[in-house]
């Protein structure tokens, strides 16, 4: 396989590093001295190249410099194969490791290299942490095409030290001409920009999404050498999406360079005329959307006061239509069945979405890559994620707008089954629309009670469907007035086993500090802690999948293990996150679980067994369970 220049003279370079380094040069001074010393003791005076590298093979040169001869990835440096291999990768945040790239030489990369951050004025009076100190952290992810990347934490700061680098891959789409590298023409018509969403982690693991941006990369087709910098304003989020919150400082580098680059007036007229165009598509369905409405409220005044959502605003203030929010999304091999994708998305934390002041709720329904990234939203951003799987899923899955309860707002999501009858029916109260990324249908029946509503789709009667020709105009993958499409799911980066270990040693270490608190010792079960283990699998098991199984098998091991005249009392609970202090302050709040661990009696015994299920995206199911055995006393 042939290098380009670059790719030559970057080779030489590190190998040329890597040899001086190890200090290769003084060990070949001394093994030709010993060469020369003996050539000349046997009276010959022709030393060959072969004699040399003889001798240094003897030395073992040669195989220490093989063994240590290492590719770093820094910058544009990158391990060359001729098999090509998808660039796609997830950084470890919690190593800070170098990860080697298979890049393919046939194909046209940029590459974005984050050189800091500043005006973060909110962290202005945040000194630098200490070594070793725990601080809240800015984590930076981005998508772009199907890939997606993560930095490296850094402290929070009002000049966040950013320094990664990331490698995108421009064509990722564009298999059938792979052997034919894209020249500029090509790249002005991928109009999908890159999002970046910065995360902030406090001191707790708890996540605040600080920021959300589309940058538009094109700019660097317009400049020499395919290299430009850019100081990237950030925006807040939400109520404060107008309120900048710093600035990035980019650098943007097509690799391999374009051989003619285009002018900054056929670039900018590109995405002028995208611009318009978007802006057009959006005029146009908003005049359908207001005269379909109007269609609507003239079947019968009273709808309009039902729950019809067209529109949503994203996290930057944007309005977009619902159903832009919904997508076919498989999970690769990270799901297996619809209902682990149900269980998946209902581990993931919900919260609403922040107030500053009073007033009613504030909607926000959040792109697909912040609510991950941020690994918790509104139940909004869940039921968006759990259509598009069980879409992905190959079901007929809807999004529903409606109320529940005292009539509260609320979403849910169903599926439509092939006899023509919902699976399951949710008990909530009313059902104002329904849609997904292909239909839009409001309901126009007499009652929108769920209970009475009569769910044949296909009846115009009983849902007044929007043109699907309308939807896809807007909608459609690949639309510039569309979000992006959704980003792949990512493996968890935890250890089950690890975190239920940390997590039950902390539990312990509480439980002793309490229990001394009241005047009380402590004596722990191993053996009965080890016990408690399938019950915590059962309870998983039971929420995957809604089938019970294994509890005859663990009380009969409770049984067997708990001796006549004693008494077994056991508290199980579920959290969605991994800090043992505030799981166990919200344990002692129940009154089954502050009778256990305050437990008096003869013989008694703690147990506690944690069990941490992972996920994608690093969501996980954390089932703890407190008991003790005593005997009883009359």
């Amino acid at each position: 396989m042939s290098l380009p220049p670059e790719g030559a003279a970057e080779l030489r370079q590190i190998i040329r590093e890597q040899l001086s380094g190890m200090n290769v040069n003084s060990k070949i001074r001394e093994v030709l001295t010993e060469t020369l010393k003996d050539d000349l003791r046997h009276e010959s005076h022709h030393l060959s190249e072969e004699d040399v590298m003889k001798a240094l093979r003897r030395r073992g040169v040669i195989d220490d410099v093989m063994k240590d001869m290492q590719f770093p990835e820094d910058g544009l440096s990158r391990e060359l194969t001729s098999t090509p291999k998808p660039p796609t990768r997830f950084v470890d945040k919690e190593l800070r490791t170098v990860k080697k790239v298979s890049i393919d030489p046939s194909r046209r990369y940029l590459h974005l290299h984050i050189l800091g951050g500043k005006a973060f004025l909110e962290h202005l009076q945040e000194l630098d942490p200490l070594p070793g100190q725990v601080c809240s952290t800015f984590t930076l992810s981005l998508h772009f095409r199907k890939q997606r990347f993560r930095s490296h934490p850094v402290p929070c700061a009002c000049e966040p030290d950013f320094q990664d680098g990331f490698l995108l891959e421009l064509h990722k789409d564009s298999l059938g001409d792979g052997s034919r590298m894209a020249d500029a023409t090509t790249l002005l018509s991928v109009c999908d920009p890159i999002q970046l969403v910065l995360i902030k982690t406090d001191t707790s693991g708890e996540t605040t999404l600080v920021a959300s941006h589309f940058l538009e990369w094109r700019s660097v087709l317009g400049v020499d050498r395919g290299v430009t910098s850019l100081a990237v304003e950030l925006q807040g989020v939400g109520a404060e999406c107008k309120i900048p919150v710093g600035v990035l400082n980019i650098k943007l580098e097509l690799y391999p360079p374009l051989s003619r680059t285009l002018s900054p007036e056929i670039v900018n007229t590109q995405l002028t005329l995208e611009r318009q165009k978007t802006a057009e598509k959006e005029r146009l369905f908003l005049v359908y959307a207001k005269q379909w409405w109007r269609e609507y409220l003239q079947i019968r005044p009273s709808h309009n006061s039902r729950l019809v959502k067209i529109f949503a605003q994203d996290e930057n203030g944007l309005n977009r239509p619902v159903c832009c929010y919904v997508c076919p999304l498989r999970a690769g091999r990270l799901l297996d069945t619809p209902r682990q994708a149900a269980r998946f998305v209902n581990v993931l934390g919900y919260e609403k979405v922040p107030v500053v002041g009073g007033g009613g709720k504030q909607e926000q329904w959040c792109t697909m890559l912040a609510f991950l990234c941020r690994n918790k939203g509104d139940c909004e951003d869940h039921c968006s994620l759990l259509c598009s799987l069980l879409l992905g899923f190959g079901l007929d899955a809807y999004v529903c707008v409606g109320t529940k309860g005292k009539g509260i707002a609320h979403t849910w999501v169903m599926t439509y089954g092939t006899d023509g009858a919902p699976k399951p029916l949710y008990p909530y109260k009313s059902i104002g629309c329904i849609f997904n990324h292909q239909r839009f249908l409001a309901n126009c029946q007499p009652s929108d009670s769920v209970d009475f509503c009569v769910f044949d789709l296909n009846d115009e009667s009983r849902w007044k469907p929007m043109s699907e020709g309308a939807i896809k105009s807007i909608c459609s993958p690949g639309s510039s007035t569309s979000l992006l499409p959704f980003p792949p799911l990512c493996s968890s980066l935890l250890d089950g086993a690890a975190e239920s270990n940390e997590i039950e040693l902390q539990l312990r270490v509480l439980v002793t500090e309490h229990r001394k608190d009241l005047g009380l010792a402590t004596v722990w079960d191993d053996q009965l802690s080890y016990l408690l283990s399938p019950a915590l699998a059962a309870y998983e098991i039971e929420r995957t999948t809604g089938i019970s199984a294994g509890n005859e098998e663990f009380q009969d091991a409770i049984r067997r293990a708990v001796p006549d005249g004693h008494t077994f009392k056991g508290f199980p609970i579920h959290f969605v996150h991994r800090n043992a202090r505030r799981a166990f302050a919200t344990c002692l709040r129940s009154p089954f679980c502050d009778d256990i661990v305050g437990c008096r009696g003869d013989q008694m015994r703690l147990a506690i067994r944690v069990r941490v299920f992972t996920y994608p995206e690093s969501a996980c199911a954390v089932w703890i369970m407190f008991a003790c055995k005593y005997r009883s006393v009359l």
